[in-house]
């Protein structure tokens, strides 16, 4: 049994562009490159060629990957007039004096630099199920960090 991907809308439309665009431009540059190269004789030899089937081998597996998640896609519900942070909800936290804010999100859109964290991450599994002003403390790598939920939205 194939594991979960959660998703928001945003990020399965995100996959399925990046796969159409893949099966439908990226495959056939290639293979006309390949083409292209082998028209030019000895492949022993041929930087371009090489290059070309390893580039067509990533995106095949690209496409697969993709494939796969689609097939698996779990998309993320949130109701907005939820009491505990669940994945799919932006998340304001107090910590150290600043406010950050996070959405909370399947590890395949996760972008912490965005403010977008898994899920799965240290952080987003400690805050699942934390209520408006509850007080949640996080051990990382670097410490033990208390964060303090201002609001869910």
């Amino acid at each position: 049994m194939q594991k979960k991907v959660l998703l928001t809308e945003d990020g399965l439309k995100k996959l399925k562009d990046e796969l159409r665009i893949l099966k439908d431009e990226r495959r056939k540059e290639v293979i006309e490159r390949i083409q292209e190269a082998v028209s030019h004789g000895d492949l022993s030899e041929n930087a371009d060629y090489a290059q070309a089937k390893e580039e067509q081998s990533f995106i095949e597996g690209r496409i697969k990957e993709l494939e796969e998640m689609i097939k698996n896609a779990e998309l993320i519900t949130h109701d907005k007039n939820r009491e505990e942070v669940t994945i799919g909800c932006t998340v304001v936290l107090q910590t150290n004096g600043t406010k950050v804010k996070y959405t909370i999100v399947g590890s395949n859109e996760a972008n912490p630099a965005a403010g977008r964290i898994s899920n799965e991450s240290l952080v987003g599994k400690s805050l699942l199920g934390a209520k408006n002003g509850s007080k949640v403390s996080v051990k990382t790598p670097m410490g033990e960090t208390e964060y303090e939920v201002v609001s869910i939205e």
